[in-house]
This record gives structure tokens, C-alpha cells and sequence, in this order.
């Protein structure tokens, strides 16, 4: 039985290192929406669309942020990313229409369909759209695997974490849990790089934003 247990503390002890790492690999990339430095892209990962067709709370918290951070002029350009692998459910034109509507110009929000997951979003960002330095927005408890991945696609990232406790304890305390076992999967993403499904040629979306602002910066 003695062995038992130590067995199986020290299965605990490996399985619970890949998310210590992340969590102090990151620390000095993570944020606060006061304190974080500029980038010239804000990249939103999806987070769920409601059957009325509204962002989840989760999501939204996302989007608030790229808001806030836009106009304080911390970013320049919106990437969003999410998942439009059906007909029916489209994350994507979900996230810019709450973004346009909440003030950010329709012309600096960029969006990428085929972001299934959060490595696929990244290493997208960086291969199809040419993103090389972006603020990555997410919740609190998923930002640290967020950001080690975006490093691990080619963008200098830093990021910034929405505080959902107080409004989605049980939906915070399950994705603070399933971030330990996601650590380990995302610590051999890190290595292996898989090709995301859909990768195609370049887009100039995010490049066109970036433009546009330029031309506005007196």
C-alpha cells in the first residue's frame, strides 16, 4: 500500500508539472488590461455561441477586453478566432458584430474561421495572417496555456485574463481543473507543432488593418 501511494503521488507530482511550468513560464507575460504593453493585434479566441446566436458570458468577457484595450489604443487591430466548421455556428462573424457594435471599426476586426482550437488560432495568427506580436485575450485560468502556445507558433505574446469567479464559479473551477491534464497536451503541441486542419494560402486582413490605422496616426 506504501508503495501504492508513493506511486501514485509521484504520478500526481508529473502529471500536475507541464501546468506549474506553463503557469511560471508565462507569469511575466500576463496582465492586467492596465498594465499590459501595446501590440499592434488583439487576438480573441472563441469561446461559445448561445442558441441566440449572442456570445456565452465567457466569450464576451473576451471580447470586452479587445474593446477596452482598442481604445485605449493598447492594440490596433482585432484578430478573432473560432469555430465555423458547421453551417449553423459561426463564432467568428458572432465575435466582430459584438465587437462592431460595441464601437471598433468594422474595418479593424479580422476574422479567422477556422480557429478549432487554441494552437490551430495561433499558429494560424501567425502563418495565414502574419501576425508576429499580439496581446492574446482569454480567461484567467486559460491565458497561461494560451500564451505558451502562441509563443510556440512564432508570435511574441503577452496576454490578459478575464476574472470569471464571481460570475461562473463552477465553469471557472472546471476550466482551472482541466487545465492540468491540457498542460501535458499542450507541452507536446509545443514540440511536435501539428499542422492545424485548415492552413491555405496568406490573407491580408490583419496586414490591411494594420494599414489603416497607420494612415489614421497623425
Amino acid at each position: 500500500m506504501r508503495r501504492l501511494a508513493l506511486l501514485a503521488a509521484a504520478a500526481l507530482v508529473l502529471g500536475c508539472a507541464p501546468f506549474v511550468w506553463q503557469l511560471a513560464a508565462t507569469g511575466d507575460q500576463r496582465h492586467t488590461a492596465a498594465s499590459v504593453p501595446d501590440r499592434p493585434v488583439a487576438i480573441v479566441l472563441g469561446a461559445g455561441v448561445r442558441s441566440d446566436g449572442l456570445p456565452t458570458y465567457l466569450l464576451a468577457q473576451r471580447l470586452d477586453l479587445a474593446v477596452e484595450l482598442y481604445e485605449a489604443g493598447r492594440v490596433r487591430a482585432v484578430l478573432v478566432t473560432g469555430d465555423n466548421g458547421v453551417e449553423h455556428y459561426n463564432e467568428t462573424d458572432t465575435m466582430r458584430d459584438y465587437l462592431v457594435a460595441a464601437g471598433v471599426p468594422a474595418d479593424r476586426v479580422v476574422g479567422d474561421h477556422a480557429g478549432f482550437s487554441t494552437w490551430e488560432s495561433c499558429v494560424r495568427a501567425n502563418e495565414v495572417f502574419g501576425v508576429e506580436e499580439a496581446t492574446v485575450l482569454t480567461q484567467e485560468f486559460h491565458l497561461p496555456r494560451a500564451v505558451r502556445l502562441c509563443e510556440a507558433a512564432g508570435i511574441d505574446t503577452v496576454g490578459v485574463g478575464a476574472a470569471s469567479m464571481s460570475e461562473r464559479g463552477v465553469a471557472t473551477v472546471y476550466g482551472w481543473a482541466r487545465e492540468v491534464p491540457a498542460a501535458v497536451a499542450a507541452l507536446g503541441t509545443a514540440v511536435f507543432r501539428p499542422d492545424p486542419t485548415f492552413l491555405g494560402d496568406y490573407e491580408t486582413g490583419v496586414d490591411d488593418a494594420l494599414a489603416l490605422a497607420d494612415e489614421e496616426t497623425p
